[in-house]
Order: structure tokens, then sequence, then C-alpha cells
């Protein structure tokens, strides 16, 4: 009998919890403004810390409203494999070994290869 009194109530899907004697943390929203004229208001905990930029959904980084643009760290270089290679070879020992495999594959002893 007890198990037909619930049916149709989507147990599991819907608290049956109400917000009565619920203290909700102390918050404050923030205002991000965009480069492309959109606004974001989110709302923090007031123990947060805010971060001063926030990524928009368009992608580009919203800034803090009253707030300066922090300097960006100086990036690590990017290595290419160029770089990496003549880490490795000179340049004049490069050229060698071109000239050695283009020679092998001038006198037939080379296959192409797509």
């Amino acid at each position: 009998m007890a198990d037909r009194s619930l049916r149709g109530m989507s147990i599991g899907s819907k608290s049956m919890e109400t917000d009565e004697n619920v203290d909700f943390a102390p918050r404050l929203e923030t205002r991000y403004e965009c480069p492309n004229g959109h606004t974001i208001i989110l709302p923090f905990s007031t123990e947060a810390d805010i971060p001063v930029v926030w990524e928009c959904r368009c992608g580009e980084e919203a800034l803090l409203a009253d707030a300066t643009k922090p300097e960006e760290a100086p990036g690590k270089a990017v290595r290419t494999h160029w770089d990496m290679l003549l880490e490795r070879r000179t340049v004049k020992e490069l050229e060698e070994l071109l000239e050695e495999r283009l020679e092998l594959l001038r006198s037939g002893k080379l296959r192409r290869t797509a």
C-alpha cells in the first residue's frame, strides 16, 4: 500500500526540503566588462578572492569593472622543430646529409614515399 502512495512523485528528482530556516552565505555581485561590449555579472562569496579577469562567452577576456588589467608574465619562447634540429646538428652537417639523400634518391637506391 505504501509503495502506491508514492507513485508519480518522481522520487529523487525533486527535493522535499524547503528553504525555511536556511542562512545563505553572504555574496557579492561582481561586474565584468568585455571589450566586445558584453557585460557579465557573477555572484561570489564575500570571502572569495575575486579574479580581475574572466573569460567571456565570446572568448575574449572580460575585465573586472573599475580595475586595471594585470601585467602578463613573460611567456616561454616557442621552440620549433628547426630550433631543436639546430641543437643537434650544424647547418653544414644538414646540407651534407641533404646532398647524400638527394644523391641516393637520384640514383634509384631510395624510393620516394608520399
